[in-house]
């Protein structure tokens, strides 16, 4: 999926009257539950349809359909690119926990989306990366599509801390050459996100580290930062591109207070 300045780029730098198709899927499925349409408009920040014979919904926390409201991206009818189970799972355990588990009898896809009264749809990042500080729900995506347009960052990966019990945004900026985390910095950080997100988005913690985990596919590795902050082990490390990254995020003196 795009975000809303990439529709901005692409009408404003190269060509006013093209059809831009913003999709989102998975290799799980090797297809989309929402892509482009030739005969409906394009709206910024939003795919335009849900795919053809996909019963695609969004839901909140209880399993009702919600339009106009962030919530979870579900399937409610089969499909053909479906897939069955996994390798080594006989008795479709994993299978089950990873799309069935939360919404019994739909498959729980893992994106945290919008439904537009439009009847497109707008994401805002995986389900399980959401950060919950204060218990208000929020997309990764909008820390990114701010804190990545900074002259000095060249990436960051946020995640959220369980502190206290409660949980702190905290976020990691890849700087580039000869940039160094000033406390200045630091403080347009935070107040670029108050500005145009809102004073829930701004991280608790701005750290700086040399390189930011990805996988091989080259999307970021929100839940293996997250693991290894809160010291548990992360799961499927030879789907990463650079594991050594996360020693980096191991022990930090600074999450510790």
């Amino acid at each position: 999926m795009l975000a809303p300045e990439q529709f901005d780029f692409v009408y404003n730098k190269i060509k006013q009257d093209v059809q831009l198709s913003s999709i989102s899927g998975g290799t799980d499925i090797c297809g989309c539950f929402v892509l482009g349409s030739p005969i409906s408009p394009v709206h910024r920040s939003e795919c335009q349809v849900k795919g053809l014979g996909m019963d695609v919904r969004v839901v909140n926390s209880n399993g009702d359909v919600v339009v106009g409201e962030q919530g979870e991206l579900v399937c409610c009818n089969s499909f053909p690119n479906q897939p069955l189970g996994f390798w080594n799972d006989p008795e479709k355990e994993k299978y089950h926990a990873a799309y069935w588990e939360r919404f019994p009898g739909v498959w729980h896809h893992g994106d945290y989306v919008e439904e537009q009264p439009t009847g497109g749809l707008t994401f805002y990042g995986r389900s399980d990366a959401v950060l919950n500080p204060g218990g208000v729900r929020i997309g990764t995506s909008e820390v990114y599509r701010y804190v990545n347009t900074l002259p000095e960052v060249a990436d960051s990966v946020v995640i959220g801390q369980t502190w206290n019990n409660d949980v702190r945004v905290v976020l990691f900026v890849q700087l580039k050459d000869k940039e160094i985390l000033t406390p200045d910095l630091e403080d347009r950080i935070r107040k670029t996100l108050r500005q145009h997100c809102s004073p829930h988005h701004v991280p608790s913690k701005i750290l700086a580290v040399q390189d930011i985990p990805r996988t091989r596919s080259g999307k970021l590795a929100e839940l293996a930062v997250r693991d290894v902050v809160h010291g548990r082990d992360v799961v499927q490390q030879s789907a990463l591109a650079n594991p050594g990254s996360l020693s980096e995020y191991e022990n930090r003196e600074e999450l510790q207070d």
